[in-house]
């Protein structure tokens, strides 16, 4: 099992994925969207806003609303994604994330997976 931080050390990777993109791509992509990401084994939710690309990956407290986009998926499945983006077709075929949101916002994920 991963540690909590390596989790979030490998979702702020993905999202930083979004500093290599223009200003102005960000936007059309994802305006001011929020994604949270599930790790039931370790029983904790990461939050972030994509917009930027430069919003920390944090913890979800309480009150927090819902992220527009929702992934779940077990630690060491999180740290896969993180290191090989491009599986998490794979991944959710298999089973192994689950992934809430609308099909525009399932559109714009392909650009930063």
């Amino acid at each position: 099992m991963t540690s909590a931080q390596e989790c979030q050390e490998a979702l702020q990777k993905l999202a930083a994925r979004l500093s290599e993109m223009s200003p102005e791509e960000r936007d059309n992509y994802f305006g001011d969207r929020s994604i949270s990401v599930t790790v039931p084994d370790l029983g904790i939710t990461f939050v972030t806003r994509l917009g930027t690309g430069e919003d920390p990956v944090r913890e979800a407290v309480p009150g927090d609303p819902p992220a527009d986009i929702r992934l779940t998926a077990k630690s060491d499945e999180v740290l896969s994604l993180a290191q090989s983006p491009m599986n998490i077709g794979r991944s959710w075929v298999a089973g192994r994330v689950k992934i809430e949101a609308s099909m525009k916002d399932l559109f714009r994920l392909r650009r930063l997976l």
